[in-house]
């Protein structure tokens, strides 16, 4: 480019901003952001307690203004903005903050709830007592300088640190492409391992862990957990699960209530208790009749009365679900080593403070022997003036000028210019023989202490056992008890799985998306043909449609009508009262607004051996490996393929040799081994299981054993059960046989279960209504029978589901108390019902 103007230079843009960027990049890292591994402080944190200092404001003095303290650090030291300073400075003395406050407040300071500070012309502040021992010594030569941003005062470049602050009290930092975020600990742990890593240097990490158990929050709380603690102990990398501390207390009239008295680390209490009221408002977590925040000086408190009905265990687990009660704290031990960025594990941040302790014990140990020789040197000027003292007093006389004196004393005892000094500074007095004691003494005295001092810089062993006895002087002054509990120790994946106790549980899922679990002994057997309990409240529109016995701590498998599974675990299925709608499954799942759930498996584990067997609404059926399924997403995976119309209807966890039936709402059968269909992969259509006749579809597929019945219930309430001998086996693909006599009275087949005598059935109904009777109160009749009355519908009413409970071991009778009936009138229909059972 021609230009008149030299000053001018073309230069690379790329290069130029790589170049420009990288500086920017590492002035941040370096002076802004990330810790020192030794004091572990930022700068503004260092420049706050060396002007602090400075300033004389220490801990057995009165406290000054913040803003007095935040202008000086910005006039000599920190060339920024007066609130980034004062917010520093508050974060330093808040107790919620820091373990280990390095900074006294007084007024003021903000508060847990998020309150901000009041502004630095009404607060004052002080050194804490515990932050003295951050720049003690710090006048003996212990560290470097450097010079201030305009060049006329001096900073320290770190500080003695007489205490492990960088693991003390933790720090959290943000710079350009990283972070550092390392949490706090209790100050003896600390100082224990460091003790135990200075008589063994090849101590190992596990070892250490011995003596430091983990991070102890200022906020106590618990940690579930050691497997976390441990990643980032040994990687510098990990991350922990904070919980609040929780108690669930009884209250009158069979009340409860849970009481939060410790939240986790940089947790708002505030924003906390809103998030639980507005969860309790849209009812997502329902149960809670009252929140208070019961808070005061002597402690946190927020108290949440429950309904009478609700299981306080299974609603304190959904807000630890849906809440900040139950947080993660990621820890990255990132600090700068020699100036440069470095993750650390836990050994190397105890290894460089220790490293670092030895340089300060070194220079204090050289300057103190350098002060103590040049005493030493002029003491001994003084004895040889002493032992010449005549003859020092007359040259002294007959000198003109102190220049001459000086230099016929340097030139007639050998003597140095600052010895010669200190003779001519010699008061009279000091010729008396006490003064001339004291000058031997304190001469013999400085001798032994010469000696002393270089022994220890000629021994590092002696370095290290003052370092040992200054640690150990530090944790008797100032260690206080762990608040921190750590909770499950030795467990490798902690789960809320550990804190529910495993039950057999019922699940039921409504057409319209609306999911509950109750304890399966919530519905009692009754004999067949009764009226059955309320089971669900559903609106006029809605019914339950899916029914499942499994276990809280079994893994739910959810398949979805257009091919899709998504999975949870049983006990995270909120737990609702028998008449309750239950929970929209959508705020549990993460399913498209145009999918439905229309089979729930559940499996105990994810086994290799075991499959999944497919079965869609048009008869096309696919046999699928279980562990295709060990890893789903969120969002969900896809389970079959589907074709264009179609849609899945059912699936059945296999061991790979059953034998597979298929049922149609028409009343036909097919019976085949699974071996028929062959395996395939995961997102594969399928095969034909059943051939379908006009207008016809697949209403059930189920796996059949020998020794079982075959059960089908139509839409209008008639059941029947035929042995599995009925039914050939056939080739997959066929038309199958009748398995029902299909007629106005009883309607279309709406269920069809493998079941045996030993089990009991649960009947659902379009209204929500229930009915557990026993399987071997079901008259057992050919393929081509009707069926009997398995229960009495209302008018306009109909069967939706059907499912296999446990049978219990005596039968009983459970009558609505709404209906008001009595056991005579029990037993007349159990006539009527006999009656029309041999009239059909």
């Amino acid at each position: 480019m021609d230009t008149p103007n030299s000053n001018i230079q073309e230069v690379n843009i790329s290069k130029e901003m790589r170049t420009s960027f990288l500086d920017y990049a590492m002035s941040v890292i370096v002076s802004r952001a990330l810790p020192d591994v030794r004091d572990g402080l930022k700068p503004v944190q260092r420049r706050i307690l060396y002007a602090m200092n400075d300033l004389g404001i220490v801990a057995d003095k009165p406290y000054k203004k913040s803003a007095r303290i935040v202008g000086d650090v910005i006039g000599k030291y920190h060339p920024h903005g007066d609130s980034a300073v004062y917010e520093t400075m508050v974060r330093m003395a808040q107790d919620f903050s820091y373990r280990y406050p390095l900074v006294d407040g007084h007024g003021n300071f903000g508060s847990i709830d998020g309150d901000s500070a009041a502004a630095m012309r009404y607060t004052e502040a002080r050194m804490s007592k515990i932050s003295m021992e951050m720049l003690r010594d710090i006048n003996k030569a212990t560290i470097d300088y450097q010079d201030n941003y305009d060049g006329q005062e001096k900073e320290p470049v770190v500080l003695p640190s007489r205490f492990p602050n960088l693991l003390v009290n933790g720090t959290t930092g943000i710079a350009v492409g990283m972070a550092t975020n390392i949490p706090p600990h209790q100050l003896g742990e600390v100082i224990d391992g460091l003790l135990a890593l200075s008589h063994n240097p090849d101590i190992t990490i596990e070892e250490l862990m011995q003596y430091i158990k983990g991070p102890d929050f200022p906020t106590a709380g618990l940690i579930l957990g050691k497997s976390g603690i441990r990643k980032a102990y040994e990687t510098g990398k990990g991350s922990i699960t904070l919980r609040a501390r929780v108690q669930i207390e009884e209250l009158a009239h069979g009340k409860h209530a849970i009481i939060v008295s410790e939240i986790p680390y940089q947790v708002n209490k505030a924003k906390l208790i809103e998030k639980i009221a507005e969860l309790a408002r849209e009812k997502r977590i329902d149960g809670i009749t009252a929140l208070r925040d019961e808070s005061d000086r002597s402690g946190l408190r927020i108290v949440m009365e429950l309904r009478k009905d609700v299981n306080a265990n299974v609603l304190l687990n959904n807000l630890y679900k849906h809440t900040a009660l139950q947080t993660t704290f990621g820890i990255n031990m990132l600090a700068l080593v020699g100036g440069q960025p470095k993750v650390l594990n836990l050994k190397q941040i105890l290894y460089y403070y220790l490293e670092h302790q030895k340089e300060i014990i070194t220079r204090r140990t050289q300057y103190e022997l350098n002060k103590a020789e040049a005493r030493a040197h002029i003491l001994e000027g003084l004895r040889i003036a002493l032992d010449h003292i005549d003859e020092v007093i007359n040259l002294i006389r007959s000198s003109q000028t102190t220049e001459i004196a000086r230099e016929g004393l340097m030139s007639r005892f050998g003597l140095s210019e600052k010895q010669a000094q200190a003779i001519l500074d010699m008061r009279l007095q000091r010729l008396t023989g006490l003064e001339r004691e004291k000058i031997e003494e304190e001469y013999a005295e400085l001798q032994s202490l010469i000696a002393e001092l270089r022994a220890i810089l000629a021994d590092e062993e002696k370095i290290l056992n003052i370092i040992r006895e200054e640690l150990t002087e530090i944790k008797e002054r100032y260690n206080d008890k762990r608040l921190t509990e750590i909770t499950f120790g030795g467990l490798e994946d902690i789960d809320d799985e550990d804190l529910i106790p495993e039950e057999s549980i019922i699940i039921t899922l409504t057409r319209n998306g609306y999911i509950k679990r109750t304890p399966s002994s919530t519905y009692r057997s009754q004999k067949r043909g009764g009226r059955g309990i309320q089971g669900m409240g559903t609106n006029e529109d809605d019914f339950v449609e899916n029914l499942i016995t499994t276990s809280t701590h079994d893994t739910i498998l959810f398949f979805t009508n257009k091919g899709k599974v998504y999975k949870t675990k049983g006990y995270r299925i909120p737990e609702y009262s028998r008449t309750a709608k239950g929970l929209p499954i959508i705020n549990l799942l993460e399913i498209d607004k145009d999918e439905s759930i229309n089979a729930m498996i559940p499996v105990e584990k994810l086994d290799k051996e075991l499959y999944l067997f497919f079965t869609t609404k048009q008869g096309i059926s696919k046999r699928c490996p279980l562990s295709a399924f060990a890893n789903i997403r969120n969002n969900g995976l896809i389970a079959i393929h589907l074709r264009e119309g179609d849609e899945l209807i059912s699936v059945r966890l296999t061991d790979g040799s059953k034998d597979i039936i298929i049922g149609t709402k028409k009343g036909m059968l097919i019976r085949f081994n699974e071996t028929d269909v062959r395996s395939m992969g995961r997102t594969a259509s399928g095969v034909k299981g059943i051939s379908l006749v006009a207008d016809d579809e697949v209403i059930g597929m189920e796996i059949l054993e020998e020794h079982q019945d075959v059960l089908v219930v139509t839409e209008k309430g008639y059941g029947k059960r035929t042995h599995a001998d009925h039914y050939r086996i056939q080739n997959r693909g066929g038309k199958g046989i009748r398995t029902c006599n299909i007629q106005e009275k009883n309607g279309q087949l709406i269920a069809m279960k493998p079941v045996t005598e030993d089990e009991d059935i649960m009947v659902i109904t379009d209204s929500g209504i229930i009915i557990r009777m026993a399987v071997d109160g079901i008259s057992r009749t050919g393929r081509n029978a009707m069926g009997v009355r398995l229960i009495r519908l209302a008018e306009d009413s109909m069967v939706t589901a059907v499912a296999k409970v446990e049978k219990e071991e005596k039968e009983e009778v459970e009558l609505d108390s709404e209906q008001n009936s009595t056991h005579e009138t029990n037993e007349i229909e159990e006539l009527e019902n006999d009656r029309e059972d041999v009239e059909e």
